[in-house]
This record gives C-alpha cells, structure tokens and sequence, in this order.
C-alpha cells in the first residue's frame, strides 16, 4: 500500500518565527513548574509589542490557534520551527494578510480573534486510554514489523499526546509528577477537543516546494492546511492532477521488494499489520497514480523535516483530518514550483504560502 517510509535528510524549511526567543527553564518553559507553565500560555499576550517577545508559550498557544482553525504547525510543543511558519503564513494569506510567516501584532490580533476558548483544558485519563493493547517495542526494519500483528501505541502516553496534536515530552512538561499513564489522572493539555471547521474538499494540493498539503473548498477557499513530507531526491513524488480513489482507516501496509527501499534487504513481499505505529500511520488516502498516496506517519516530529518515498506523510491527526474531507473522485494536484510573483488572485497566489521571502 504505497511506497512511503521515513526518509532522514531532506532540509527543513528556515525558521522564520525564531525572533521569539526564549529566556527560560532548560525546556523553553518558566522554571515554576507546572502552575507557572500553564499561567505563562494562558496570559500569553495576544497584542503589543511584547508579544513576539513571549517565548515558548506565545508560541505555544499560537500553535493552539492556529490547529483549531484547521490550519495545521504540525506538533503543538511551543517550539518554533518551519512548520510553524508555515502555518502562520498560511493563515495570514487566509486573512487578507501579508504572508511574512511572522508573529507581527496584527497576525496575533487576527488569530486570538478567532476564539474565546482557553488554550489549555483539564482532561479525565480514562481506562480506555490506558487499556491497550500497547506494542511495547517497534522494529525499526520493515523486515521485523512484519513479524508483529499489530504496530499499536507504545504506551497511553504516546497515545495521548496523538490525541492531543502533541508529544509525550509536552505532556509530561504540563504535568509534571503526574501518573499519566493512570485512568483517573487529571491532566492539562493542549485544547483541541473541539473537531475543527468542517467543510467537504473540492481540490487538494500535494506543494512539493513548500512541503504542504492544502485542502480547497467550492470557491478556492483554504478549507485546511497540513505541513507535509512529499517526496525526496531519492524518491520523488508524482507531478500532475490524480483523483481519490479509496479511504483506508486502520491500514495494512504492503511492501514489494521491487519498490527498492534504502536499507531494506528482503526480497520477498512484507505485509505489516496495522495500528497508529503502522509506516502509513492510522489512514491511508489512496490516489489513482498507482502505489502513491497520502497517510498518515508514526513518527509525526519528522514530517516536514525529512522526505518521504515519494507519497505524501502527515502526522496521523492531520490525516485523519484530511480523509474526513474527501472522497472518491477527489482531485488531488502535485505542485511541483512556487509561485514568485503575488497577486490578488487565489489560485497564482496561494502556492508560496509557506516562504517568507
């Protein structure tokens, strides 16, 4: 089912919120604790110049926002980064915006706009979340997945961090000397409960040069926006417009020994059993080009910042996102250059959301 794995090495989009720079604990974070961690994101300014100044947790709840709005950062952890700018950059352009993918006063004006809701909520560990089964030890080879038959969570907390758009790092920096692994445990973490903005997609868009995926709705408005991995030198994605041609939640993933994958010495066929840990994730968006698609990732902190083979990798949330937007017959376009001159008009204008020149 396609031919995507994780691929190390293709370079990251520059980081273009850096100017937000911490002045805190080890972590990005106050030294405080818990309670000062949570109170730093809550009043975390959403005007005045001293906004950009906020550190991780100005940037934590933009990230918030922002993933509320379906306008993905990709992991929400307080950390600036090229997905990130890129999210910003699209909202701006969403907004009627410069798309400088900074945190300028007007961007955070325009974003804190958008909701009342708080940053952050309580949320009740149920017995569900720590039930399992849990798949302790993940192979790092093809080879060994296949040996196992089902790729689940490592534990609750990495499923609640997939849960909450985040990572175990930032759920345990939230809660520190909590059982988070423990039903009954209250926990604080990232408010992103509420489903974000529906809206069914006419057009998606695979930009292989800003590394993003864009879902259009009736009269090319941004429905939805996702940092991706699209491809890499060693193995590019598809250029051109295919169609959807199935959903897959939950999937299998089949490997052909003819796909030639680095570091991959088998030379018979692997089937790998799914689960979130599955190398397509927890969904598999097939297209009509055939062995390509669009998934889901077991490792969602490196999306955006290494390639793929060839298929187009999100974190499992945003692909979920994205297949609830979908069906049969969907067009799915693969841009393969920016757009260097702006213009009033959406479709020349929207291909660059992604660079700040």
């Amino acid at each position: 089912m396609g031919i995507c794995r994780r691929v190390v090495g293709v370079a990251a989009l520059a980081l273009t919120v850096a100017a937000i720079a911490p002045a805190w604990g080890r972590h990005g974070f106050p030294r405080a604790g818990r309670l000062g961690i949570v109170a730093a994101i809550e009043r975390a300014a959403c005007t005045g110049p001293a906004a950009p100044r906020a550190g991780r947790a100005a940037v934590f709840k933009v990230e918030v926002l922002l993933d509320r709005l379906a306008i993905s950062p990709g992991i929400i952890d307080g950390k600036s980064g090229g997905n990130l700018s890129k999210a910003v950059a699209a909202f701006q352009r969403s907004r009627g915006l410069k798309p400088s993918a900074r945190l300028d006063r007007d961007t955070l004006e325009k974003l804190c706009a958008s909701t009342s809701s708080p940053v952050l909520i309580s949320y009740t560990v149920t017995g569900e979340d720590v039930r399992g089964p849990f798949t302790a030890e993940i192979p790092a080879s093809l080879e060994g997945m296949a040996r196992l038959d089902r790729l689940g969570y490592r534990n609750a907390v990495e499923l609640l961090a997939e849960k909450f758009h985040t990572s175990e790092e930032t759920i345990r920096l939230l809660n520190p000397g909590k059982a988070v692994d423990r039903a009954g445990t209250v926990l604080t973490v990232p408010n992103v409960a509420d489903e974000r903005p529906a809206g069914q997609a006419v057009r998606i868009e695979a930009d292989k040069s800003v590394g993003a995926v864009r879902a259009l709705g009736r009269h090319d408005e941004l429905l939805a926006f996702y940092p991706a991995s699209i491809g890499s030198a060693e193995k590019p994605a598809p250029s051109g417009t295919w169609r959807v041609l199935r959903v897959a939640r939950d999937p299998t993933y089949r490997y052909d020994p003819k796909f030639r994958f680095k570091g991959v010495r088998t030379d018979k066929p692997l089937v790998i059993a799914p689960g979130p840990n599955n190398p397509v994730g927890s969904v598999w968006i097939g297209i009509s080009k055939e062995t390509y698609g669009l998934h889901g990732t077991s490792h969602p902190e490196t999306v955006g910042e290494t390639g793929s083979h060839g298929c187009v990798r999100m974190t499992n949330w945003d692909a979920l996102d994205l297949a609830r937007r979908v069906r049969t017959g969907t067009p799915v376009a693969f841009l393969d250059r920016v757009e260097t001159v702006l213009s009033t008009d959406t479709r020349a204008a929207r291909r660059d959301d992604g660079l700040a020149r």
